[in-house]
């Protein structure tokens, strides 16, 4: 399937590696030239480097801190005439509640709502002016089944639900779409520290603490980045443009609500 989106620009953050890399991959074998994004360098020039050696999408990088003005200004001045926006961030880490501190949560609403809504606010008028605008946010399966220990995160990303489909029925007239990307149990790094964390709490094995997760997961087994990048990539492709305002659950089959 040709997704119609060959040529166009696209801006995705916390793209070194990861799910954001996935879907900076995806994009670009569809021909979409894209910036990149990290706040370490060498991680970028060798994605870059990746994906530039499949011959089909430009690719650029940008070297800021997303959480900081500065930072998301020299992201947007990159690439002002953005046509794709895929907002990720790193997340805060499981905490309990009654241990966290004012200055987290301010953090945490800086990083996973804040940073989000200043780029699409950037970056909004002008789709509209085109008429083409995909917003894809990458937030998590939490937001729609929140953990006791994920507050932190699930809180500030809920905001962030909340705001884009406002948003989304606003912009949908000018063939800009606003969709949120839920992942869980993907096999990235994130993935890999809530290992080391069962490993470290149940002194067991990692393959004991992998299997563990896995046993949680409907698919018995971790999700492939690839499989997300591949969804977001249709997300923002012509085909979708009747899809808005829209939460897209990828947890192998594992939430258990009905919407």
């Amino acid at each position: 399937m040709d997704l119609g989106i060959q040529e166009k620009k696209a801006i995705v953050c916390a793209s070194s590696k990861g799910l954001g890399k996935a879907c900076a991959l995806s994009l670009v074998q569809e021909g979409v030239d894209v910036i990149i994004n990290s706040r370490n360098e060498e991680d970028l020039k060798k994605v870059k480097t990746e994906l530039s050696a499949l011959k089909s999408g430009k690719v650029d990088y940008v070297v800021a801190d997303l959480n900081s003005e500065e930072g998301r200004e020299n992201l947007i001045s990159s690439c002002p005439e953005a046509d794709i926006l895929i907002n990720n961030n790193g997340g805060p880490p499981p905490a309990n509640f009654l241990e966290i501190e004012k200055d987290q949560w301010l953090e945490a609403l800086e990083s996973n709502l804040l940073t989000a809504v200043m780029l699409i606010k950037a970056l909004l008028p002008g789709m509209q002016e085109r008429k083409f605008g995909r917003i894809i946010n990458i937030t998590s399966a939490m937001v729609k089944s929140p953990h006791p220990l994920m507050g932190l995160s699930t809180s500030a990303r809920a905001g962030l639900t909340a705001f884009s489909k406002g948003i989304s029925k606003q912009v949908a007239v000018d063939n800009v779409t606003i969709n949120n990307l839920l992942p869980e149990r993907f096999d990235t790094d994130r993935q890999n520290f809530m290992t080391k964390m069962l490993m470290e709490t149940k002194k067991i094995s990692r393959e004991e603490a992998r299997a563990e997760i896995t046993s949680t997961i409907a698919a018995k087994r971790f999700g492939d980045p690839e499989e997300f990048g591949a969804t977001c990539a249709f997300l923002c492709s012509q085909q979708a443009s009747f899809i808005s305002g829209q939460n897209i659950q990828m947890d192998g089959g594992s939430y258990e609500g009905l919407i």
